[in-house]
């Protein structure tokens, strides 16, 4: 781990301050600290902003549901709103980490963790998004727990976070506090797919602060859940994934969230499943018919092949579960 100093800050505008100057932002530190271990991330200054008010979990005027960024995953999880209102998203948590780092673990500091991919995180091999130009080792390496969609000749990393899952499906906004004041980002724009700068992860400006995340409000009774196939039941990131969300009313489907994890460079939206499901009543042959879009526009390498037929199947079985059938 190489040298750095270490702040604590108090409020929002000593935290913007600091992160103006170059500082980077910390709260759970469980993804971080380890890349700083592994010298993956090397920064001069790092600031704490546990002191920060941002720990709130409330339901807007309008009914939607705001997380502060400063929510551990494990609060999150349990609180009785987000397990009323969105069950996707407390059983994407609870499927995220172990409970020791879900207790620790901060919703803003989830959706800002960097990938998993073994290529990024070894300082030897060629990493484009660690080292841009250097190249990407994962296209002619061991590929199979890597993305099949959203990738580029520059990247084919997957995002690793589980909840980002169900704030896609869900089409959740960032909250954001910069040095130019409050900004709003709705969540299919925060996260970046790599093109031709896998260097440059998310949406944020320089010393732009995450201040909550929220989920607008949807029609009532809006039936949801998350599943996650894996290599093995015990902490483990996903080989595919399906957040699935689904408004019935009159036995018709008015309103369906669909988006995967495990299979894109960014947490996958699935607008084409989607639109297969709206307007159409529940049936076995829908969800076959709609899952079968699941993989549209995949680019599978020379051993994730598999992950096409896995998501296939792993969002026509979760709109299964959500939706039933008749």
């Amino acid at each position: 781990m190489h040298p750095f100093s270490f702040t604590k800050v108090s409020d929002t505008r000593e935290a913007l301050d600091a992160g103006r100057r170059g500082g980077r932002y910390i709260a759970g530190g469980t993804t971080l600290v380890d890349l700083m271990r592994e010298t993956v991330e090397r920064p001069e200054t790092l600031v704490d902003i546990t002191g920060l008010p941002l720990r709130e979990v409330s339901v807007t005027e309008r009914g939607g549901l705001r997380v502060g960024a400063l929510v551990r995953m494990a609060e999150a999880a349990t609180h009785p709103k987000v397990r009323t209102l969105y069950p996707v998203i407390s059983q994407a948590l609870e499927l995220s980490a172990s409970a020791q780092l879900r207790n620790m673990a901060t919703i803003g500091g989830n959706i800002m963790q960097r990938t998993r991919c073994t290529y990024f995180r070894d300082v030897t091999a060629a990493c484009n998004k660690r080292e841009p130009g250097s190249g990407c080792a994962a296209r002619v390496g061991f590929n199979r727990a890597h993305a099949i969609l959203g990738t580029s000749d520059q990247c084919v990393a997957t995002h690793p976070s589980d909840v980002a899952v169900a704030f896609a499906a869900l089409d959740a906004t960032v909250h954001l506090l910069g040095p130019e004041g409050e900004r709003h980002v709705p969540f299919l724009d925060f996260l970046l797919k790599p093109g031709s700068t896998p260097h440059r992860e998310q949406a944020l400006q320089r010393g732009e602060l995450i201040t909550a995340v929220e989920i607008p409000a949807h029609p009532r009774p809006l039936k949801s859940g998350y599943l996650k196939v894996r290599d093995r039941q015990s902490y483990e990131f996903a080989l595919t994934s399906a957040a699935v969300a689904l408004h019935v009313r009159g036995g018709v489907i008015r309103e369906a969230k669909a988006a995967a994890g495990g299979v894109g460079t960014v947490p996958w939206k699935l607008s084409t499943v989607e639109r297969h499901l709206i307007g159409e009543r529940p049936s076995e042959a829908l969800w076959a018919e709609a899952a079968r879009h699941a993989a549209d526009g995949a680019h599978p390498l020379e051993h994730n092949g598999f992950k096409v037929e896995l998501l296939r199947r792993t969002v026509e079985r979760q709109l299964r579960i959500v939706g039933g059938a008749k």
